[in-house]
């Protein structure tokens, strides 16, 4: 059975943990005040999930979340990962 995997971004701020798709989704949610950098600082940061982005305000992670696909969905998530 395949495996779709997929990048995963986690916000740990005021103790509270967010999850995100994306950079892009995690900075329109959450702005440079709260989060204390911008989007595109952040994007040529070394993130990845051995080394966290880390500043006074908060943690950001990247991550890998795998799945296993629906029965019978097999077919729309290999065309989704080409």
């Amino acid at each position: 059975m395949a495996k779709y995997i997929q990048k995963v971004i986690h916000l740990e701020l005021d103790g509270k943990h967010f999850y995100f798709g994306s950079l892009k989704a995690l900075c329109d949610t959450f702005g440079k005040d709260s989060i204390g950098i911008t989007y595109d600082s952040l994007r040529h940061t070394d993130l990845s999930p051995d080394t966290p982005y880390r500043n006074k305000k908060c943690i950001i992670r990247e991550g890998i979340l795998v799945t296993t696909p629906k029965k019978g969905g097999e077919d729309q998530i290999e065309k989704g990962a080409k």
